[in-house]
């Protein structure tokens, strides 16, 4: 995706019904009660750190998700190749990535990608918990991520997590993107939500 494109054309999510594949524009929510959610599926995979030899790798799944691997948020930039990266693998296949880089005194998470045909595995809920120790590790306060405006499946997605909302960016994702692009289910992305979760307890 360029900025000046209106929609993102590699899949992002996939029809829990269908399977069929999605871009961000094409999907939509559905409530569902807790019976209907399960996924079925099992595929036992381990969290590690990136290292030199996955770079290529990185740079795929940030070019899949995004179309470069430089990610605008919090009022920065950031090079995903250039951070700290924790992959979810399974038998050496990518499923997906966290990035994480310290700003502002906190443990930012940069970019938070999971390949569609391995959501619902719980596989970007095991990222956020490893980020969360990588950030008590380095004795860093707090954990936090940008989700847009537009995003309501990310935001239900941490708020879950137990993060909360700390700071809305008015315009900040607009700016960063050279105009209000489409996003989730067509909606224009505008603003940063800016949220927070507490890594470390103070004397633990």
């Amino acid at each position: 995706m360029t900025h000046g494109e209106l929609d993102i054309a590699y899949p992002q999510y996939h029809c829990p019904l269908c399977g069929e594949e999605l871009p961000l524009v094409d999907a939509r929510l559905t409530i569902t009660c807790s019976e209907h959610v399960s996924d079925e599926r099992s595929v036992a995979y381990g969290i590690r750190p990136a290292k030199d030899s996955d770079l290529s790798a990185v740079e795929d799944i940030c070019d899949r998700a995004l179309g470069e691997t430089d990610v605008d948020v919090f009022g920065a930039s950031f090079d995903v190749l250039s951070t700290d990266n924790l992959l979810a693998t399974d038998d050496g296949d990518l499923l997906g990535l966290c990035s994480l880089a310290v700003h502002g005194g906190d443990l930012a998470i940069v970019l938070l990608s999971v390949y569609p045909d391995s959501q619902g595995l719980g596989v970007g809920r095991a990222l956020v918990e490893a980020a969360v120790s990588v950030a008590e590790q380095r004795s860093l306060p707090f954990i936090k991520v940008v989700v847009t405006n537009d995003d309501i499946p990310s935001l239900y997605f941490y708020l879950r997590l137990g993060f909360v909302v700390d700071d809305i960016a008015i315009g900040a994702a607009a700016d960063s993107l050279g105009g209000a692009s489409r996003g989730f289910s067509g909606i224009p992305i505008r603003d940063e939500i800016r949220l927070k979760r507490p890594a470390c307890v103070a004397g633990a």
